[in-house]
């Protein structure tokens, strides 16, 4: 028997083809997978990963409807997504959870610990006693503090508030404006159709300038940092409880948290597609009975 477990984010989708045990056997990557805002787009870079991790594996793809899979997607925070994207797959044995429960799972394993994913997005989760709470996620629009989407969104903000004289320019924003024909009228059309990831492009060149001493970087990343902290602190963990920063932020944004949030951050035992695989062996294992069929999300 084989289990499928998949990572989807706003940046990129992966899966992997695994045995029981948990051992990956093969692994792919497609394109974004975040179900709130492309369902379908969403739905056909899963279906690209899990074939590609069929032929990476050398398996057969005819077997892909009968392979149990458990999905972490982002967007199924939000349940109408997951049952949406339920109704489009075509597994008969299926679990949709958040891909903040699938890092969890790959971070500190299936007992008590907590997790912020400093991404596209922002999210954090932390279990203890059993018992689950998830803060952020809720979207660059409202949400996603401490995001490379958000970071992005604003180095905009702060580049258009230089060129009125609000804000006082810099290297940083000089590079903006470069980059848009020295015409803010540009940055304002890309806002109309940027995704959160397109906002993310430009988190590299905000921390590229921190590090040169570039003051609009430096105040958009301490309210990122801000952002974390705050949000750390309202999880309540007793200070033995393991946690971990992940993302492609996390090893940006970890080093310069403060002394007491530094001090408490444990590496991860694997990612979250790992922690994608263990669960799907868990939840379907030899010794698990398949018989009820597809299952939607489950919030633990």
């Amino acid at each position: 028997m084989m289990v499928l477990g998949v990572d989807g984010g706003g940046t990129s989708c992966r899966a992997a083809l695994a045995t029981a045990q948990s051992q990956i056997i093969g692994r792919a990557k497609a394109g974004p997978a975040n179900i709130r805002t492309d369902l379908d787009g969403a739905r056909e870079n899963i279906m690209a990963a899990v074939h590609q991790a069929f032929a990476d594996a050398g398996q057969d793809p005819a077997g892909i409807p009968d392979t149990p899979i458990v999905l972490g997607m982002a967007g199924a925070n939000i349940a109408i997504y997951a049952t949406k994207l339920l109704a489009r797959l075509p597994f008969r044995h299926c679990r949709i959870e958040t891909d903040v429960l699938i890092a969890l799972e790959g971070a500190i394993g299936a007992g008590d610990g907590a997790i912020g994913i400093l991404g596209t997005g922002s999210h954090y989760l932390a279990r203890q006693s059993g018992q689950a709470r998830y803060l952020g996620g809720w979207g660059l629009a409202v949400g996603d503090q401490g995001s490379g989407a958000r970071i992005g969104r604003d180095l905009l903000e702060e580049t258009l508030l230089a060129h009125d004289g609000i804000a006082p320019r810099s290297p940083l924003v000089e590079a903006v404006l470069a980059a848009h024909h020295d015409d803010p009228q540009e940055i304002v059309e890309f806002t109309k159709t940027a995704q959160p990831r397109d906002f993310g492009t430009f988190a590299p060149m905000v921390f590229d300038h921190l590090d040169r001493g570039d003051p609009t970087a430096a105040r958009i990343v301490n309210r990122a940092i801000a952002a974390v902290e705050v949000s750390l602190d309202a999880l309540g963990l007793a200070n033995a409880t393991p946690r971990c920063l992940l993302g492609g932020l996390a090893t940006l944004i970890g080093p310069r948290l403060s002394a007491k949030h530094r001090e408490r951050l444990v590496p991860p035992l694997q990612d979250a597609l790992g922690g994608a695989v263990s669960m799907a062996a868990r939840l379907f294992g030899l010794d698990r009975s398949l018989s009820d069929g597809k299952q939607g999300l489950i919030q633990p």
